[in-house]
C-alpha cells in the first residue's frame, strides 16, 4: 500500500431501470468487485474453506500477491477470476532471461489454466515509487518476457499482464483535471503505457482515501472520503463537482493518462480499503469510518454511475482486504483491514451477500478513531414502508448536501430540474425531499438509506402533490 449543484445531478438511468438494475446486480456475482487475498498470516482458514466463503458473495474476482498453489487449485471450476503476482524479487531474472519466464508461466499459470479461471498478471507491487532505479529500469523488460511466454502458451488474448502502482506515481492529484504522473517516471512509465495499449492491458492502481483523510482529518475531509453527504469539491479545471475521493483519485490517474496520449487504457483498482482499527495515536482507524467507506465503495460501484471522467460503468476494484495479516509489521492498521475474521464471520457487514436485495450504503455516520467492536456483524436489516423527507428544522445547506450527494448515486433527478414535474417549488428543501426520497427507494428502502447523518426520517405520509410522485409507500 502506498501512503454539482443541481444542474449536474441528472441521470440517464430511469427510475424503473435503476430499480431493476440495482436488484439484477445485486442477487449475482458482479464482475467489479474484488477482494484481496494476503496471507502474511498464520491463522488463515483452509483455501477450501475460504473459496465457500466467497461462493457465498458477490466478489467476482481474487487477487492475489503471489501465486500460491493451493488457492488456485482451490478457485478451480468456480469461476471467480484470479489476478496472480510475480514478486518483486523475481523481476531481475524474469527481465534477463526469457527460459525463466516460460518457466515461471508454467507452472504458475499452466498448470491450473483453464480451470482456475486466471485473468492478470502483476509484475512487482509499487515498483515504480521504490525507489530502486535497476528494479524499475528491468520492469517494462519482465513483463514482455511474461507476455511473450503467454503468447507462446496461446493465452496472449486471455491473460492480461500489468504492474501495480501506488498514487505516488503522480507528482500531481488535486484537483483531478491536474493529474500528472511524476516527471522522473515519465519515460519509464510512457513505456510501460505503449506496452499495455499495444496488448490491452489495464494500468493498476492503489487509491486509499484513508491516507488522504490522515493528511487532513477534518469533518469534512472524512465526508467526502466515506462516500457520506458533503458539500463537494469543485475541479478548478473543468468545474466538475466531486462528491467522494475515490472517484476524485481515479479520475486524476485517468488525466494523467489523457495528459500523456493514453486515455484509452482502462483503469483497475488494485487495492483500496481502510482499516477498522488503530494504535492511539493513528487518525481515521475504526468499525464505523470501515464500514462507511468500504459499504459506500460498493454502494457506489453498483450504481454503476461510474467517474465524472469516465462515466456510465464501475471501475474493477478490488477491496483490501477478504482478511486481517496479523503478522504484517508496522502500526496496527497495517494489520487490521480485513472483511472477515478466521473463522470466516464478518467482522462488520456490508452487504456481499448474494442474497443482498439492494446495493449497500454506509450505515452509520462519520465518526472519529474508537475501540472495533468485538461483536459479530449483525443481519442486514429489513426494508421499511413509506417515504424519507427531511426532518423539520435542517438548514438548506445541509439539505443541499444530501441533494448533491443522493443525486449523484445514479439516481433521475430529472424532474427536479426546470420543467420538470416536481422542479416548482423551486427550494432546497423541495428538492432535497424528492431526492432524498428516491435514493431510499431506489437502494431498498433500508433505514439506513434515509439517515443523511441524521438529518431524514420515514413518514408514512405520501408527500406526492399535483403532477410530482414521490416513488415509494409500500413494503417489501
Amino acid at each position: 500500500m502506498d501512503n454539482h449543484k443541481l444542474s449536474t445531478c441528472s441521470s440517464s438511468l430511469s427510475i424503473t431501470l435503476s430499480l431493476l438494475s440495482f436488484a439484477f446486480l445485486s442477487a449475482n456475482a458482479q464482475s467489479f468487485i474484488g477482494v484481496n487475498y494476503g496471507e502474511v498470516a498464520d491463522n488463515l482458514p483452509p483455501p477450501e474453506a475460504t473459496v465457500k466463503l466467497l461462493q457465498t458473495t458477490s466478489i467476482s474476482k481474487v487477487r492475489l500477491y503471489g501465486a500460491d498453489p493451493a488457492i488456485i487449485k482451490a478457485l478451480a471450476n468456480t469461476g471467480i477470476g484470479i489476478v496472480i503476482g510475480a514478486a518483486n524479487g523475481d523481476i531481475p531474472a524474469l527481465a534477463t532471461d526469457p527460459n525463466h519466464a516460460n518457466q515461471w508461466v508454467n507452472s504458475n499459470v499452466l498448470s491450473y489454466y483453464p480451470a482456475s479461471k486466471i485473468i492478470l498478471i502483476t509484475v512487482g507491487n509499487e515498483v515504480m515509487t521504490s525507489g530502486d532505479q535497476n528494479l524499475i529500469s528491468q520492469l517494462l523488460p519482465a513483463m514482455q518476457n511474461i507476455r511473450n511466454a503467454l503468447n507462446a502458451a496461446s493465452l496472449g488474448g486471455e491473460i492480461k499482464v500489468s504492474t501495480v502502482h501506488s498514487m505516488a506515481v503522480l507528482s500531481q492529484s488535486e484537483p483531478p483535471s491536474s493529474g500528472r504522473f511524476n516527471p522522473g517516471f515519465e519515460d519509464a512509465m510512457r513505456g510501460m503505457l505503449e506496452f499495455q495499449r499495444e496488448n490491452g492491458s489495464p494500468i493498476a492502481i492503489n487509491p486509499y482515501p484513508f491516507f488522504a483523510y490522515q493528511s487532513d482529518p477534518r469533518p469534512e475531509t472524512l465526508a467526502f472520503c466515506l462516500f457520506q453527504p458533503n458539500a463537494g469539491r469543485v475541479d478548478s479545471g473543468t468545474n466538475i463537482k466531486y462528491m467522494n475521493m475515490f472517484d476524485a483519485q481515479v479520475d486524476a490517474i485517468h488525466s494523467a493518462l489523457s495528459a500523456m496520449g493514453f486515455k484509452d487504457i482502462e483503469i483497475v483498482v488494485a487495492e483500496t480499503g481502510w482499516p477498522y482499527r488503530g494504535d492511539s495515536n493513528e487518525v481515521g482507524p475504526s468499525i464505523d469510518n470501515a464500514k462507511g467507506y468500504n459499504g459506500g465503495l460498493v454502494s457506489h460501484l453498483r450504481s454503476m454511475v461510474g467517474t465524472p471522467l469516465m462515466p456510465g460503468k464501475s471501475v474493477d476494484t478490488y477491496i483490501f482486504a477478504l482478511y486481517d495479516e496479523d503478522l504484517k509489521p508496522g502500526p496496527t492498521s497495517e494489520r487490521s483491514f480485513g472483511l472477515f475474521k478466521p473463522d470466516m464471520s464478518l467482522i462488520y457487514n456490508i452487504d456481499l451477500t448474494k442474497s443482498s436485495e439492494a446495493p449497500s450504503a454506509p450505515s452509520t455516520t462519520p465518526s472519529a478513531p474508537s475501540a472495533p467492536s468485538t461483536t459479530p456483524a449483525t443481519p442486514s436489516p429489513k426494508p421499511t414502508s413509506g417515504w424519507c423527507v427531511p426532518k423539520a428544522g435542517v438548514p438548506d445547506t445541509k439539505l443541499q448536501a444530501n441533494l448533491d450527494y443522493a443525486c449523484g448515486q445514479g439516481i433521475d433527478c430529472s424532474p427536479i430540474k426546470p420543467g420538470g414535474a416536481c422542479f416548482e417549488p423551486n427550494t432546497v428543501p423541495s428538492h432535497a425531499a424528492f431526492a432524498m426520497n428516491l435514493y431510499y427507494q431506489t437502494t431498498g428502502r433500508k433505514p439506513w438509506a434515509c439517515d443523511f447523518v441524521q438529518t431524514a426520517t420515514v413518514t408514512s405520509v405520501n408527500p406526492s402533490y399535483n403532477s410530482c410522485t414521490y416513488l415509494g409507500g409500500g413494503s417489501t
